[in-house]
């Protein structure tokens, strides 16, 4: 897993909220989160993934774009034309199948170790921003 900056993830965090929401105690009751909860990750302090797919959910994002940004990427917003909301399209056994077919066909040469290592961590990025199921 990446490094997570969560002092980045509470500016991003904090500057969606005051575009949104009155206050930290307006935002914290739309994500179903303590004020203390959301203040703590207005100050670059961890919480559960739990509490962070909350809050993805209070600001319009996908589920684990906090993690994303933390993780130096972007968030994925919840209402895209591609992705109506954050239920996962294909299960952990599906995508893996998909990507390692699709891998070996178009790089036949590729040793097998590296293809899938590939699909390892295709599928960790796809079940980070939602589009694929953990487990299964």
């Amino acid at each position: 897993m990446a490094t997570r900056d969560l002092v980045r993830l509470a500016k991003r965090v904090k500057a969606h909220r005051l575009e949104l929401y009155p206050s930290r105690l307006a935002a914290a009751q739309a994500a179903g989160i303590s004020k203390d909860t959301w203040h703590r990750i207005e100050e670059g302090q961890d919480v559960r993934e739990a509490t962070y797919a909350k809050v993805d959910k209070a600001l319009g994002w996908a589920t684990g774009s906090c993690v994303l940004i933390a993780e130096g990427q972007s968030p994925v917003l919840a209402g895209e034309p591609d992705r109506p909301d954050a239920t996962p399209r294909m299960t952990e056994s599906e995508m893996r199948d998909a990507a390692f077919a699709l891998a070996a066909q178009k790089l036949p040469s590729a040793p097998i170790g590296d293809v899938q290592a590939f699909v390892e961590e295709l599928v960790k990025v796809l079940q980070k921003t939602g589009e694929v199921a953990n487990g299964s």
